[in-house]
């Protein structure tokens, strides 16, 4: 099967992503060894800055005067005490921009620094950076916002297989998806293959809801969800994963619920723009839906943040109102 989208700006994220989390991933298998600390985490700022620079690059190819909105800024590279992360950073970069230097990895990268236009792209480029550092889930995540709305979303998974599985060195997946026009996904590693149109489950009870669940318990309010799944009756064993690969399991029906709670600690907590874009889109297109935890569409024209929403809610659709009215019932 061909590409299955006639966009250019969907087939532009496909590749965008693709190269970027192979980069990523060989940052990973070169510097992410049984050697290194926990508390290392050169790897993973290595990686980072380096799918930044990457994206913002052939963004600049493809479209001169297209915006990005990224997570990284290279004024921390610029000190003298970063010389040696840059220097690494430019070599990986180099590897497939020869021309990339120290100077210019940091202009690339600074690209993404900016306020969003009306229409814009936005990046995560390694989203979920302890599942990097564990070897378990991580992405890239690339999305394109006009006017608030995401029109197009594009994952890069490399250690997800089939767009749902989980696998540890597999072949990855690249989930993109258009505005109305579907989620369809493909292995990473091989550009050639058929895409796979993606189909969240058919699952209507919120007893047989498995439910998305961050391995990284800081990641999200374990009390509030554990009252959320008694007030609903949940029974069905949760889905333990992160970064927003999450997104693209729920979209490819290996799991029916995703939460992102309000911390009691940050009550006024919202989200980045860049960890929600790209997975919501491609649940959406699956035919799930995606929501604050108020039911309230996500709003992604108020700057580098959701905020006007409280949290995340995505599901299959079918479960979206018990979902909601749980949360309502427990004060979330």
């Amino acid at each position: 099967m061909s590409f299955p989208f006639d966009s250019a700006p969907a087939a532009f994220a496909a590749a965008a992503v693709r190269e970027a989390a192979q980069l990523v991933r060989r940052v990973q298998a070169e510097m992410v060894t049984d050697a290194i600390s926990k508390e290392d985490k050169s790897p993973v700022t290595v990686a980072d800055f380096a799918a930044q620079a990457l994206v913002a690059y052939r963004l600049r190819e493809w479209d001169s005067s297209a915006a990005l909105v990224g997570e990284e800024s290279a004024v921390a590279l610029r000190e003298p005490a970063a010389r040696g992360t840059l220097e690494q950073i430019t070599q990986f970069v180099a590897s497939v921009v020869p021309e990339a230097t120290s100077d210019a990895v940091c202009e690339w990268i600074d690209r993404g620094d900016a306020d969003p236009p009306a229409e814009f792209w936005t990046l995560d480029p390694v989203d979920g950076t302890k599942g990097f550092l564990r070897g378990d889930q991580y992405a890239v995540a690339f999305a394109l916002i006009r006017d608030g709305v995401v029109q197009v979303g594009a994952l890069g998974c490399p250690e997800l297989e089939g767009a749902s599985s989980p696998a540890k060195g597999g072949a990855g997946t690249v989930i993109v998806a258009v505005r109305g026009e579907g989620a369809f996904a493909q292995p990473l590693d091989d550009p050639n293959a058929e895409w796979k149109r993606l189909h969240v489950a058919d699952v209507a009870d919120p007893a047989n809801a498995r439910m998305l669940r961050s391995v990284e318990k800081a990641h999200t309010d374990t009390g509030g969800i554990g009252e959320l799944v008694a007030s609903l009756g949940v029974t069905a064993d949760p889905v333990p994963l992160d970064s927003q690969a999450k997104y693209s399991v729920l979209a490819a029906g290996g799991g029916d619920v995703l939460l992102r709670l309000l911390s009691p600690s940050r009550p006024d907590y919202r989200e980045k723009i860049w960890d929600q874009a790209a997975g919501s889109i491609v649940v959406e297109e699956a035919g799930g839906r995606v929501s604050d935890l108020d039911g309230k569409p996500l709003d992604f024209s108020h700057g580098r943040t959701l905020a006007t929403n409280r949290g995340v809610l995505a599901t299959n659709g079918k479960l979206h109102d018990a979902f909601l009215a749980g949360l309502k019932a427990i004060g979330a």
